[in-house]
């Protein structure tokens, strides 16, 4: 039987502890919270931040180094995909798009 030591049962109550205070802050208050305009303003812009900053690097970097080589099929297909969605709009085509370009020139090409 596997037997479990002082420090990591103290460690997973104490993540639980503060876990559950955390979670709960805003609803122990008897207050209404509200964010300040600015703080309001900047969650408008996010999500586009967080794609740009998940996405951008998986187009053109390839094992942490900036791609040296104009034949990578992921630069065509973000290209084609962006083409979408300013055209016509909407995730679905979007990702339609991009496949249908990056597929072949993958597949196909070997890019």
């Amino acid at each position: 039987m596997m037997q479990t030591d002082s420090w990591t049962v103290l460690t997973i109550f104490g993540l639980a502890i503060v876990t559950v205070l955390t979670r709960s802050f805003f609803f122990l208050s008897s207050k209404p919270w509200t964010l300040p305009d600015w703080a309001q303003r900047g969650l408008h812009y996010a999500p586009i931040a967080a794609l740009a900053a998940v996405i951008l690097p998986e187009i053109v970097m390839t094992q942490g180094t900036l791609i040296n080589t104009w034949q990578d099929a992921r630069v065509f297909a973000a290209l084609a995909g962006g083409a979408w969605f300013f055209w016509r709009g909407g995730v679905l085509g979007t990702i339609l798009a991009g496949m249908a370009v990056y597929l072949p020139l993958h597949i196909g090409l070997g890019w």
